[in-house]
């Protein structure tokens, strides 16, 4: 009994650093958003005003900003979930069908999701400046120039414009975890298929697409979830502007943090997001599980 007990202590020795790291860095802090949302706080002075609910009834009845910068999110989701993965998808279908040089593609591909955000975001505001940027040049040279603006400070065209970079950086990523997908099922399935005359269409559409589900609802969670929190390229190219056009959640609770000192109210708005990132991620879980009985 003695020799178990000392083994099994051994054990969780190993797990023990995980463990303390974990809930140090991760369920502390998670606890203490919970307990600070319920009051009103300045993040510096010693007082914590208790006010319970208040702050989750100003969000959902009062801050306008905030919803506004959900749908703001969600529309860059939305573009990142049809255009990225599409883009992804098409390419990883290229490369999959051993094209010249596809372990290069493989790199080049790659590169833009392992950059910094802040990096591309600066990068993509010179590209995008009104005076000296290389997009309103190239409108110019094409016979365009009526076209011209300042894309990032132009109310119509700062939040498309902020997807796109965001969908350029990302699509890498997407890329490979769908060529990964392609190249695991078996190429017996479509050689049987081309025996039996099938078309190129009817390949993907009845062996790829039904082999691929998964990988595909893979791709649309880690997309939602991680285009939902977009963050270092709003920061680097709008920081929310012009007015409030390119707000999303994760600067609106930094605004409240650092610009409003209402530490309280940041952490209400985050775990109201939380809670709205974790349903929608149920949500399509379940409806893959369903798609795959």
């Amino acid at each position: 009994m003695r020799k178990r007990l000392k083994e099994t202590a051994e054990n969780y020795s190993f797990v023990l650093p995980a463990l303390l790291m974990f809930g140090i860095f991760s369920v502390y802090p998670y606890i203490k958003v919970f307990q600070l949302s319920v009051y009103e706080w300045d993040g510096i002075s010693a007082v914590k005003i208790f006010v319970g609910l208040q702050n989750f009834k100003d969000i959902f009845l009062y801050d306008n900003i905030w919803w506004q910068s959900l749908l703001q999110a969600g529309y860059i989701t939305l573009l990142a979930l049809v255009l990225q993965n599409c883009l992804a998808l098409i390419l990883a279908l290229a490369v999959s069908r051993g094209i010249r040089a596809g372990h290069v593609y493989r790199v080049i591909f790659y590169l833009p999701p392992v950059l910094s955000g802040i990096v591309v975001g600066l990068i993509w505001s010179w590209i995008y400046d009104g005076n000296y940027g290389l997009f309103n040049h190239l409108l110019e040279r094409i016979g365009l120039a009526n076209l011209q603006r300042a894309w990032l400070a132009d109310a119509k065209t700062a939040l498309t414009s902020v997807a796109i970079i965001h969908m350029w950086k990302g699509f890498g990523w997407g890329f490979i975890i769908l060529l990964a997908g392609l190249q695991s099922i078996p190429e017996e399935l479509y050689e049987a298929a081309r025996v039996d005359g099938a078309s190129a269409w009817h390949r993907f559409r009845h062996i790829t697409v039904p082999l691929m589900m998964p990988v595909f609802f893979l791709v649309s969670i880690l997309t939602i979830l991680g285009t939902m929190q977009i963050y270092d390229i709003i920061i680097s190219t709008t920081m929310g502007g012009p007015g409030s056009h390119t707000e999303v959640p994760i600067t609106r609770i930094l605004f409240s943090m650092r610009g409003a000192s209402r530490y309280g109210y940041a952490c209400a708005q985050g775990i109201i997001f939380g809670v709205i990132l974790i349903t929608v991620a149920m949500i399509q879980l379940r409806f893959s599980r369903k798609t795959q009985q």
